[in-house]
């Protein structure tokens, strides 16, 4: 059994606190679809920072009172500082036993790594040390042309996909359940389709896939999007990947009106999340530190000094999908799945408002659920067909209802 599904005993992830260290603002990589705008080689978080935000949060066990924790790592690459990461890692679990906290033996350190440099000693050694606490995912787009096309590096250009995929075997095999992260941007588009099947072919068996929230999208771009999701649609069902594998584009939960009495819970979790960065500032949420805004001042909550200002943390826990949506947003009749990024909507805001929401990906959302539509009529004709066929084959067997 794997470890990410042994975890999922020891801990409530629908329940848990995700508090983000920003270790380092440096990276390998200068990826042409990234957010981070302000990464360098000389923010890092010193040790000391670090523990106390460490002993703030566990000193106010009283604010924190979800009953699980996930301990979160991000760069730039965060493994580029793995020293500090494990230094880290080992003052939490003493300072957790010592305290009888009540996330002792209810957390996980969660890792979403560009996957360069998973297989150096360092590295490894700190898997194997906290292997039944760990969740770490490794990007890798799909095939070497749809990888490259983004994903370089910072001084050569030069893609990374061959340092990556090397890494692949090693990752599944410590992590059996382990998913990947795609992002789309308009360039890539083309690629969809291949390298969904090319990441399946190397064993990922769950592909969690979105487009980038920024503005970047040109005309036309959502008509060879939903060509290309049909056309991953053909290839899923009939190829039968759907019995073991995922991809996140099609959902049975999307592509419907939305009762804002009923369904108007926020989608993003700023403001419920917690990060912490080098100089010992706290934000709501990794995209409103200021090296991921383009237009706007960071918004920091507090300090590790000071503690959370709560009356600046005050309006993240008033939103919801209500108060940030135009009317038109609202009674769209393809709203349910619709996502948004809280930070994005606050950079690309007029003023300096969380209350704005962004529609850049609307024409994208639209040609997902249409896509989405086919795959799953498509689908359910397939699968009633083989049920038909199966009743006929034995008579005597009893109807079962298929779902899928």
């Amino acid at each position: 059994m794997g470890v990410t599904r042994n975890i999922k005993k020891d801990w409530q992830s629908s329940v848990a606190k995700n508090i983000t260290f920003i270790v380092t603002k440096d990276c390998q990589l200068a990826c042409k679809y990234c957010y981070l705008v302000g990464k360098n080689t000389k923010e890092r978080m010193p040790w000391e920072i670090a523990k106390q935000a460490i002993d703030y949060i566990l000193d106010h066990e009283d604010d924190f009172r979800e009953e699980s924790v996930i301990w979160d790592f991000i760069g730039g690459e965060p493994f580029l500082e793995i020293d500090l990461i494990d230094r880290i890692c080992d003052y939490i679990k003493v300072e957790m036993f010592r305290r009888n906290h009540h996330w002792f033996n209810s957390y996980r350190f969660s890792f979403s790594t560009n996957g360069i440099n998973y297989h150096e000693e360092k590295v490894q050694r700190f898997i194997q040390k906290n292997r039944e606490h760990l969740s770490i995912g490794i990007t890798i787009d799909g095939t070497e042309i749809k990888h490259d096309l983004n994903r370089v590096y910072k001084i050569s250009e030069r893609g990374s996909y061959k340092d990556v995929v090397r890494n692949i075997p090693l990752w599944l095999e410590q992590f059996p359940g382990a998913g990947t992260k795609v992002t789309i941007s308009s360039a890539d588009i083309p690629y969809i389709k291949e390298s969904v099947l090319h990441l399946y072919s190397l064993g990922i068996h769950e592909v969690n896939i979105n487009c980038v929230f920024e503005n970047v999208w040109v005309e036309g771009d959502d008509k060879l999007f939903e060509e290309q999701l049909m056309q991953l649609a053909d290839a899923i069902i009939d190829g039968g990947y759907y019995q073991d594998y995922a991809c996140s584009f099609f959902s049975e939960h999307m592509g419907k009106p939305l009762d804002c009495k009923l369904q108007n819970q926020n989608w993003c979790g700023a403001g419920r999340m917690l990060a912490v960065d080098a100089a010992g500032n706290f934000y709501p949420c990794t995209r409103f530190a200021q090296y991921s805004l383009r237009d706007k001042k960071a918004w920091i909550i507090g300090n590790i000094h000071d503690g959370i200002d709560k009356n600046k943390l005050r309006p993240f826990l008033t939103l919801d999908r209500c108060t940030q949506s135009t009317q038109e947003c609202i009674d769209c009749e393809v709203a349910e799945g619709c996502a948004w990024c809280q930070g994005e909507n606050y950079d690309a805001a007029d003023t300096p408002t969380i209350y704005q929401r962004s529609t850049a990906i609307c024409q994208m959302h639209k040609a997902r659920v249409r896509a989405n539509n086919y795959y799953w009529n498509k689908l359910f004709r397939k699968l009633e067909l083989e049920n038909r066929h199966a009743k006929n084959e034995n008579p005597a067997s009893p109807i079962t209802h298929v779902t899928c």
